[in-house]
């Protein structure tokens, strides 16, 4: 079924699993797949009662890549009507969203600060344009304006910056490796800290980013962690999978081989 509003796809994989559907699809892009993905939350038992299929439509398909499902129509839709089931882990936050505490559940990844602005502030008419340069354009916008400092601890660490990246895999805004350590199936998130953001820190970053898709070390802090809160001061903005959702403070936990999803 077709969606034609923010959250539709929440309430469409929320229906389908309560009609008793074993495999939900998310056709689109990793913002449709949050949106399923929750819709299936939504339903008590959901995660047991169904699977979550991908069929990746959208501009860049975070999760599929990481999942190695074929971007190619035919080939993903042959992947799901094989059927073959494997568990990640399923990563959740709890944040400040609409005047009360919010509870989302997320694929790939997460983020607070810059590029979360960044999300705010892409233009979708641009998007359908251009594709993923909006958000390297929103992203520039988005250096224009002062920074948030966020403050991640786990309880062992504590630690300080402009922007806070989360990994449940290794990819980031397509095939960068900004979670080298990231597993999808070993019950811990990746927590990647810019203590600084600014043009220094994106000419520092951008050459090893294009030639071997990486970050240099030298501009993060990385540590591994179940469980671990964001705070800071002015609240800094948050995104999952792609999607702006609203802002810190922020709870993150993870629900190990809490997903099954369908690949190849």
């Amino acid at each position: 079924m077709q969606t034609a509003a923010i959250e539709d796809a929440r309430r469409l994989g929320a229906e389908a699993v309560r009609d008793g559907f074993e495999i939900i699809v998310a056709a689109g892009g990793d913002g449709t797949l949050n949106e399923v993905l929750n819709g299936i939350a939504d339903v008590p038992d959901g995660f047991h009662r169904a699977r979550l299929g991908v069929l990746p439509l959208g501009t860049v398909n975070v999760f599929a890549r990481e999942l190695g499902i074929p971007r190619r129509f035919d080939r993903a839709w042959q992947t799901i009507l094989e059927a073959r089931e494997t568990r990640v882990d399923l990563p959740v936050v709890e944040y400040a969203g609409n005047g009360a505490r919010s509870r989302r559940c997320f694929a790939q990844l997460a983020g607070a600060g810059l590029d979360a602005r960044a999300i705010e502030l892409v233009h979708w008419p641009l998007k359908k344009r251009i594709g993923p340069l909006a958000y390297v354009v929103a992203g520039l916008n988005a250096l224009l304006q002062r920074p948030s400092k966020i403050t991640v601890t786990d309880g062992r660490r504590t630690v300080t910056g402009e922007l806070v990246l989360i990994g449940n895999g290794r990819l980031y805004g397509g095939e960068f490796r900004i979670f080298p350590e990231a597993d999808l199936r070993d019950g811990l998130l990746e927590v990647c800290v810019f203590p600084r953001v600014n043009w220094l820190t994106l000419a520092r970053c951008c050459a090893p980013l294009m030639l071997r898709r990486r970050l240099p070390l030298r501009e993060t802090a990385n540590f591994r962690s179940a469980t671990f809160t964001l705070s800071g001061s002015p609240p800094a903005p948050l995104e999952v999978d792609g999607e702006f959702i609203g802002h810190v403070p922020a709870t993150f936990s993870i629900q190990r081989s809490g997903l099954r999803v369908i690949v190849p």
